[in-house]
C-alpha cells in the first residue's frame, strides 16, 4: 500500500493556476513552475489537467535510467529528484525518456528542471506547495485511506500503459469507481480497475503486459 503521495483528481481541476503560482515559490526552483497545466481540448472545452512528476517506480525512473551524468537520484522513499545542478549537462535524455512529458530543460542554464514532490517539505511531513493551495482538491496530498475517507466511491490508478509498456508510479490518478472510462482523463490509460481489464478488446496476441492499475 502506498504511503503519503499526491493524488491527481482531474475532475476537480478548474484551471485556476494556483498550483502553478505556488510551485514558483519552491526554494529549489524559485521563479520557475514545475507543473504543467494542460488543456486537453483547448477551444472546445474548459477541461484542464495538472501534470506533476509521477515518480515512476517500475521501471524505476526512466529519466534517471538514461541520464549519462547520473544527475537524477531517487530517494529511498521513491521520490525522483530533479537533476543535481553540479552534474546535469542539459543533454535532454530525460525529456525524451519520460512517458509523461514532465522534465523541462532550461536552455540558457543547460539544466533539467522538474517536480521533486517539494522534498524539502514532504520529507518533514508537510504537503507540497501545489496541494496546499489547490482550492478544489484536484491535487490531494495524503494516504489512500485519507483520500477514500474524504471521497467515498473513488479508486486510484497507479499503473499506465504506453503501447506494450506498463509504467507503475508513485503518484496516482483518481478514478471514480462507478464511472470508469478508457482512457483516464488526460490520455493516461488505466490497465485494470478492481481487477477488471478496462482495455478495448484485442486479440490475445495483441494484449499488452499485465499490470494492476487500481488499488
Amino acid at each position: 500500500m502506498m504511503g503519503k503521495t499526491i493524488f491527481i483528481d482531474p475532475g476537480r481541476c478548474i484551471g485556476c493556476q494556483a498550483c502553478v503560482s505556488a510551485c514558483r515559490e519552491c526554494d529549489s526552483h524559485r521563479g520557475k513552475s514545475m507543473i504543467h497545466l494542460d488543456y486537453p481540448d483547448e477551444g472546445g472545452s474548459v477541461a484542464s489537467l495538472p501534470t506533476v512528476c509521477m515518480h515512476c517506480s517500475d521501471p524505476v525512473a526512466p529519466c534517471a535510467e538514461v541520464c549519462p551524468a547520473e544527475a537524477i537520484l531517487v530517494t529511498p522513499d521513491g521520490v525522483v529528484q530533479q537533476a543535481d545542478t553540479t552534474r546535469c549537462i542539459g543533454c535532454a535524455n530525460c525529456v525524451n525518456a519520460c512517458p509523461f512529458g514532465v522534465p523541462k530543460i532550461d536552455l540558457a542554464a543547460k539544466l533539467q528542471l522538474k517536480c521533486n514532490l517539494c522534498y524539502d517539505r514532504t520529507a518533514y511531513g508537510m504537503a507540497p506547495m501545489c496541494a496546499t493551495v489547490c482550492p478544489t482538491g484536484a491535487l490531494f496530498y495524503g494516504t489512500l485511506e485519507e483520500l477514500q475517507a474524504e471521497r467515498p466511491g473513488v479508486e486510484v490508478a497507479d499503473s499506465f500503459v504506453f503501447g506494450e509498456a506498463v509504467v507503475h508510479t508513485g503518484v496516482a490518478m483518481v478514478v471514480p469507481a462507478d464511472k470508469v472510462q478508457w482512457p483516464v482523463p488526460g490520455g493516461l490509460p488505466v490497465v485494470e480497475v478492481n481487477g477488471r481489464d478496462t482495455r478495448p478488446p484485442r486479440g490475445d496476441a495483441g494484449q499488452p503486459a499485465d499490470g494492476t492499475g487500481v488499488r
